[in-house]
């Protein structure tokens, strides 16, 4: 009997095939497996930045009330066609900006600064404002629902900024968008600088995904004094409820 158990075991090591072993892997191998992994993350990272969602921050109350100061949203650059990673072409877009669409561009002037509107008029539209009301070819158009002016006087064409309130008629050209902030009063567009060139159009706003109230108790930052970063982040950590404003994160933009 014991014999038998052992021609049965020796068989077992036998039939036992050699690349079931399982090897130890060396440490340079599992580096390596990071460093493959860790890369993967990052180029689709990098795509999704640049071709598909970003997020941006809105420094200025020019958009009032539908974006406030310290709101984070998230903007779709698929949409009008996405930029291809380090390299100068587009893909074909899935639609063009249509007046109403709130979008982030490169400003004209200083395309290293991102800015966010809302399309007025398109590619040969007639634009005009008679005393602070939108006409687009010849058609009052309804302010927008969280829009407002904070300035009841109405300035006329020959003030300095008179055209803040009287402006055109103007014919928005070829491959350009005429775009204004929500807070009309308050807003640095192309009724200042004019429009918009599409090449320049990177996306559409979509979904607030944070939000943080300003403070102006709230202590600055001071690189050449290390103790006033511990100061910000210790107040920021105390006052942290009530800063976020909770009722605004993931409302869609419109």
């Amino acid at each position: 009997m014991s014999r038998l158990l052992e021609l049965f075991r020796n068989k077992k090591t036998e039939d036992k095939p050699e690349d079931s072993v399982r090897k130890s892997k060396t440490a340079a191998e599992v580096t390596w497996e990071y460093v493959k992994l860790f890369g993967s993350a990052l180029i689709i990272a990098l795509i999704i930045k640049t071709s598909l969602v970003e997020a941006y921050n809105i420094p200025s109350g020019s958009m009032e009330d539908t974006l406030m100061t310290g709101d984070f949203i998230l903007g779709n650059k698929f949409i009008y066609g996405a930029k291809i990673p380090l390299l100068p072409v587009r893909l074909p877009s899935l639609d063009e900006p249509e007046p109403g669409d709130i979008v982030i561009f490169k400003f004209p002037s200083n395309p290293e600064v991102n800015y966010i509107k809302r399309c007025i008029a398109g590619p040969g539209q007639i634009v005009e404002i008679r005393n602070k009301r939108v006409y687009v070819d010849s058609l009052l158009i309804e302010d927008p629902e969280y829009s407002k002016h904070t300035d009841q006087r109405v300035k006329n064409r020959s003030a300095y900024d008179g055209m803040r309130d009287n402006f055109g008629p103007y014919e928005v050209p070829e491959g350009h968008y005429f775009v204004m902030g929500d807070n009309r009063d308050n807003s640095y567009d192309s009724r200042f600088w004019g429009c918009v060139p599409r090449s320049n159009i990177l996306g559409s706003a979509m979904i607030v995904h944070f939000s943080w109230a300003p403070d102006s108790n709230a202590p600055d930052i001071d690189l050449g004094q290390p103790l006033s970063v511990l100061e910000s982040l210790a107040y920021n950590i105390t006052h942290f409820p009530n800063r976020v404003r909770w009722g605004r994160i993931g409302s869609i933009v419109r």
